[in-house]
């Protein structure tokens, strides 16, 4: 099983997916660390990607994703997947549920605003929003209201995908 938590840049995924994953005792992955230099340097630059810039990071998601799944271990991703396409990409034919953390556009740039040391950049956070399909029903994703704790989040997380007996 992969649970990937995803949500706007600032929504505190990489937060409560590494939480996750140490409350299941699973191998956490940061979609961040999959991005080519080339998408780094744009968004460091402030430039927004494109679908095709994002092409060969959901690939890359997608084999660790695979990977885990061919060693039988399970895992947490955290990554954006902002669009249902992307959503889709990752989750299809794979062993796998998103819990999406949603926030609103002022309470992200608040987040980001305070954050420091990250290559995305806060101006950056209008593209995400604008980009955002927020999951509907119909995807089965778990959307939750990323304005709370860390801990609250994953085990609401954990008890809606129902994990305590998932390893």
């Amino acid at each position: 099983m992969i649970v990937v938590v995803a949500g706007v840049s600032g929504s505190g995924k990489s937060t409560v997916g590494a939480l996750l994953a140490s409350r299941l005792g699973w191998a956490f992955a940061d979609g961040d660390s999959f991005h080519p230099a080339a998408n780094v340097a744009k968004m460091t630059a402030g430039t927004p990607l494109s679908d095709e810039d994002r092409g060969p990071w959901l690939n890359a998601i997608g084999a660790w994703m695979d990977e885990r799944a061919a060693a039988g271990e399970s895992g947490v991703m955290a990554c954006s997947a902002l669009k249902r396409a992307y959503r889709a990409e990752l989750l299809d034919g794979r062993s796998a549920r998103l819990a999406f953390l949603d926030l609103p556009h002022d309470l992200d740039q608040v987040r980001l605003g305070a954050r420091r040391g990250h290559f995305f950049p806060a101006q950056l956070a209008a593209t995400q929003f604008a980009a955002l399909e927020v999951p509907d029903p119909a995807e089965g994703v778990l959307v939750l209201n990323a304005d709370g704790t860390p801990e609250d989040l994953v085990t609401t997380i954990i008890a809606r995908l129902n994990l305590g007996a998932a390893r």
